[in-house]
């Protein structure tokens, strides 16, 4: 029988881990950046990529994001009641549903600029490393997914 030093079961020797508690922290460190704007995480995610282009219609706000329509539909509600943005059916097919702006929504992009700067400082490396790192976290995200296939 193995001891513990050689155990592959070791916390400390899981990527996984590492990545997950610091998906965990990166969370916190954005809430009390984002409570000046009343939104969540998620909620901030839809806002920017709304801001990048607007008028969606909800399945590519899902693709972009990677989320389901079950987990994107009420937190779209929310930002609805919340007067940020609207859902209209899309006239040309039904099924779809569109999302867009209001003029509060908009707004608040002025407003959202200061987190992006506040978080870079809160990594505390160049915005270079930001981008060598984004890359890398990319990459292993698409390996990640390809094997998702293979192991299936």
């Amino acid at each position: 029988m193995r001891d513990a030093g050689e155990s592959n079961l070791k916390l400390e020797n899981f990527l996984c881990f590492a990545i997950y508690s610091t998906a965990n922290a990166l969370t916190r460190a954005y809430q009390p950046r984002l409570a000046a704007l009343n939104l969540t995480y998620p909620q901030y995610l839809v806002m920017v990529v709304l801001w990048e282009q607007k008028n969606q219609a909800v399945k590519s706000i899902g693709e972009k994001l990677g989320l389901d329509s079950g987990t994107l539909t009420p937190l779209l509600k929310r930002l609805e009641i919340a007067g940020l943005i609207t859902r209209t059916r899309d006239r040309s097919d039904e099924r779809q549903v569109l999302i867009g702006l209001t003029d509060a929504g908009e707004a608040m992009r002025e407003k959202a600029e200061s987190v992006p700067l506040a978080m870079g400082k809160a990594f505390g490396c160049s915005m270079g490393e930001a981008k060598t790192l984004r890359a890398e976290l990319m990459e292993l995200r698409q390996k990640l997914i390809a094997s998702i296939d293979d192991a299936k």
